[in-house]
């Protein structure tokens, strides 16, 4: 019979590999396309084959940053491999983590809404009847 695997099994371990990742990214990758990267999240496949990982960058543009971190990513599954105490090391595919941005949109929508609502709010009223001198 097969052995039950606990759920969280794979949370963990995808936590595992973003801690150890931004350690080695800052430490070992030296490729000047990398940038200052920031690992966001980690998804791995529940065969732990694959892990997606998901990074924002600042410095480097992102699709320069992702070439630099694929052409580093065997240099890298090799190093976890020598850290991690896990059967299967999975693949690296690194991903740009655009929520951030879009995050900072959302923001900036949010700014101009108020302002405007606060830009209508503070404009005169004006009545719609005129007003009349009293005799």
């Amino acid at each position: 019979m097969k052995p039950v695997k606990k759920p969280q099994r794979g949370l963990r371990v995808a936590d595992q590999i973003q801690r150890e990742l931004a350690e080695l990214i800052a430490r070992e990758v030296r490729d000047p396309r990398v940038g200052m990267v920031t690992i966001s999240g980690v998804e791995v496949t529940p065969d732990y084959a694959h892990a997606k990982v998901f990074f924002t960058v600042i410095g480097s543009e992102p699709d320069v940053a992702s070439r630099g971190l694929a052409a580093a990513s065997g240099h890298l599954h090799n190093l976890l491999f020598k850290r991690l105490s896990i059967h299967t090391i999975p693949r690296l595919h690194f991903v740009h983590d655009t929520s951030v941005e879009r995050g900072f949109q959302i923001d900036q929508l949010i700014r101009l809404a108020v302002d405007s609502d606060a830009a209508a709010n503070a404009a005169p009223a004006y009545d719609s009847k005129p007003e009349h001198p009293k005799d």
